[in-house]
């Protein structure tokens, strides 16, 4: 998810809202390896989320400033597609461009659910019931790495 806090990000890019994949730890270093590794080109969220956190959706060309757990800037990224699809319409090629080591439909799924029905996610969402079925809509997208920023 995206927000606007600007955190140790080079003046040239001080300007591109802030991308955050997950929550600050583990996942969200996971994430940012495999994003600057380049296994990561896509990602999902559930389009309730934008609701929930009055974000506008993400348009092709717009840039972002990927974000470490330690809120430090580490990469720019371009989004190259944004499309709605249902839970249960998810593509394998998406799930394996997610960059997690998915090789199946079935695994993607069943990690992000755990990720979407987490203590984290339900609290982000205020429904400590929050729950994602066949027919809750998604927000997939993919992009690149357009800029590497430096290690702080």
């Amino acid at each position: 998810m995206t927000n606007n806090d600007r955190t140790n990000t080079t003046p040239e890019f001080a300007g591109l809202p802030i991308c955050e994949f997950a929550f600050p730890g583990p996942l969200r270093d996971q994430l940012v390896a495999a994003i600057l590794d380049g296994s990561k080109t896509s990602t999902t969220a559930t389009l309730i989320e934008f609701e929930v956190e009055q974000e506008e959706l993400p348009r092709v060309g717009v840039r972002e400033v990927v974000v470490d757990s330690d809120g430090c800037g580490v990469a720019v990224i371009e989004m190259t597609e944004v499309r709605m699809a249902r839970l249960a319409d998810v593509d394998l090629q998406h799930a394996i461009d997610e960059g997690e080591g998915f090789t199946t439909v079935a695994q993607w799924r069943a990690g992000h659910e755990d990720f979407w029905h987490s203590p984290d996610m339900r609290a982000a969402m205020k429904d400590p019931e929050f729950t994602v079925d066949d027919t809750t809509m998604l927000v997939l997208q993919r992009f690149k790495v357009t800029a590497r920023l430096p290690l702080r």
